[in-house]
């Protein structure tokens, strides 16, 4: 979730106290997961359809590897998934939400253990 997102999302988390609503945005959240992960295995069924067919259609399969068309749904259809993702996982999907902080901290007892005082 990026940081605007996010900021809202807590403030309105201070003026929604109720389960309802509680309820209502874990709701929304887990239909946005679901909704990602049914794209994600369309996306693996109908390029691996694509693919296969692709393959089977002519006798020299080295030929058919190289091709542009073999491969440029999936590149494409690929650069949409991985937007999608980012869209329902947000930017802190591989560092976290306080990486930043960690990092500072490590680096700053590092630095102290380096010392030779």
């Amino acid at each position: 979730m990026g940081r605007y997102r996010r900021r809202m999302f807590e403030n309105y988390q201070e003026e929604a106290n109720s389960p309802d609503e509680l309820y209502n945005l874990a709701y929304k959240r887990v239909k946005r997961i679901k909704g990602f992960y049914v794209h994600s295995l369309v996306f693996v069924l109908v390029n691996a359809f694509i693919i296969f067919s692709n393959f089977n259609s002519n006798d020299n399969s080295a030929e058919i590897f190289m091709k542009w068309e073999t491969w440029s749904t999936a590149l494409f259809w690929g650069i949409g998934l991985a937007a999608h993702g980012l869209s329902v996982f947000g930017r802190d999907l591989f560092f976290g939400t306080d990486w930043e902080e960690k990092k500072i901290q490590e680096f700053m007892k590092k630095d102290q253990s380096e010392k030779w005082e």
